[in-house]
């Protein structure tokens, strides 16, 4: 009975250690997790203010000057990296006339760096308007542009339905020889399109694909003729069309092998 309470004892007397020890060890670190986070604290408190020094712009804009994206940034207030609003900054320079997106990042610390996306034109819009690859409508100072365009038009909010038609179109037209330049649907969603040899289909409404394939198949009879050249076709039609033919245009060189 002697061996055994001296063995429990001795037991009793090591979890006393052990159970001392943890809690000596767990204060130690609660201690320094308090301390640390009064000094983080404090230098947050003490570098506030800490201001901005480097501004970064990346990416690779094509038509908005470095400069313009500058100007823009410093309309926010730039005194403190920390209180830096960012979604202010992006708001400011995706405001900018050609460009799509912003990425704006604060980066330790004193450096900003925003990266610019511009759209891309595609094709201009109801003569005064740009749309994108997306078929999203912008505006944008359409002198800075350096390749010619087609010109879409129609009602307001089928900017991308028009685009994903002409693009299917003019890809059908290029496979056949010919060029699409031109596209409208007009408020009664009808359309019409326009080659870049001055025809001008008029589909209506409805089966506008199987009425361009019945155009591509008659056409090189229609271009046989010698004196006249196709001005309009109305597909409006279930079967067949009906062609409206102009005097053939003489160009100057054929005048004057004429002669």
């Amino acid at each position: 009975m002697a061996d055994i309470r001296e063995k429990l004892s001795g037991m009793k007397e090591q979890t006393n250690w052990s159970l001392l020890f943890g809690v000596s060890f767990f204060l130690v670190v609660l201690f320094f997790v308090i301390k640390l986070t009064l000094n983080f604290s404090d230098w947050l408190v003490r570098d506030k203010d800490a201001q901005l020094r480097q501004l970064q712009v990346l990416g690779e804009p094509k038509y908005t000057q470095e400069q313009a994206i500058i100007g823009a940034i410093k309309q926010a207030d730039l005194d403190s990296f920390f209180d830096l609003d960012v979604k202010q900054v992006q708001k400011l320079v995706t405001d900018l006339p050609w460009v799509a997106s912003a990425s704006v990042r604060k980066q330790w610390p004193d450096t900003l760096q925003v990266y610019v996306v511009e759209h891309e034109a595609v094709a201009f819009w109801n003569d005064d308007q740009l749309l994108n690859r997306k078929g999203e409508v912008f505006s944008a100072p359409q002198d800075q542009l350096g390749a010619e365009l087609p010109a879409l038009f129609g009602p307001e909010g089928s900017e991308i339905e028009a685009w994903q038609t002409f693009s299917r179109f003019h890809e059908l037209f290029a496979v056949n020889g010919l060029q699409l330049k031109s596209l409208a649907l007009s408020e009664r969603f009808a359309w019409q399109l326009w080659l870049d040899n001055g025809i001008r289909l008029n589909l209506g409404r409805d089966d506008k694909a199987q009425r361009v394939q019945r155009f591509i198949d008659v056409y090189p009879h229609l271009k046989k003729r010698q004196d006249v050249q196709v001005d309009v076709v109305d597909l409006r039609y279930d079967t067949g069309l009906a062609v409206q033919f102009k005097p053939l245009e003489v160009t100057e060189e054929e005048q004057k092998s004429k002669v």
